[in-house]
């Protein structure tokens, strides 16, 4: 059995790594299928554009292929991009987006989700909108608010323009005046909780708030009572 096993020991350790060479090739030529989170780039949006619509960030994306091909893709070097620079104000519908991976040449996509998306461009308006003062709390017995006023009093929002023609005004963060018996100025953020429409610059405003004293009413006087001369006694005793 020995002499069996030894003979022509060197053909037989050729043929053992020309089975291992082969049983790896035929191994890395299996083909597999992989998931990857691909992320989806929204490039060269038109200047004064906007999208003004839910855009998915990222696409789940399955790809079949050679394992050895398939082990050296990473989630970092694929991307689907979308060129946006053509585009008119409106909604367009970009379908087939495996077309747009970056994929070695012997993969193949086998799902993507979602498989379209659509991009809506409106064009990006301004408004001045005024700023509504927020107060809350009382101040303290025996005082009251004066004069209230926020400089500015309004503000600019950009944005689309569909969305814009909705706002009408924003309003400051609350300011509470609970106990307070003197006047005050601060500076606070405004508040705008706008889908596709933000400020443009200015987004803080000078609240100045004055406090009075509680004016009292007036006091009635109350007249002495008068009393009756003698005369008007006797007269009254007389009759």
């Amino acid at each position: 059995m020995f002499k069996l096993l030894t003979e022509n020991w060197t053909l037989k350790l050729i043929s053992l790594v020309f089975a291992l060479i082969l049983w790896m090739f035929i191994m890395g030529e299996r083909r597999i299928e992989i998931g990857f989170t691909v992320p989806l780039e929204l490039q060269n949006i038109p200047k004064h554009l906007m999208i003004a619509n839910e855009v998915p960030s990222l696409v789940d994306v399955r790809i079949s292929g050679p394992r050895t091909l398939l082990m050296k893709v990473s989630p970092n070097d694929i991307s689907i991009a979308v060129d946006l620079s053509d585009l008119q104000p409106g909604l367009t519908t970009f379908k087939r987006l495996e077309e747009r991976l970056n994929l070695p040449s012997g993969l193949r996509v086998t799902r993507l989700s979602p498989s379209f998306i659509d991009i809506k461009l409106e064009r990006i308006q301004e408004k001045k909108v005024p700023v509504k003062i927020a107060l809350t709390g009382e101040p303290m017995a025996g005082f009251q608010i004066g004069s209230v006023k926020a400089i500015p009093d309004r503000v600019v929002i950009a944005g689309a323009e569909s969305e814009l023609k909705s706002v009408t005004e924003v309003t400051t963060e609350p300011i509470d005046l609970s106990g307070v018996n003197e006047g005050f100025s601060l500076i606070v953020p405004l508040e705008h909780h706008g889908t596709y429409t933000y400020f443009k610059d200015v987004k803080t405003t000078e609240v100045q708030i004055e406090i009075q004293p509680v004016e009292q009413p007036p006091q009635e006087k109350m007249e002495p009572m008068k009393t009756p001369k003698k005369e008007q006694l006797k007269k009254k005793g007389n009759s």
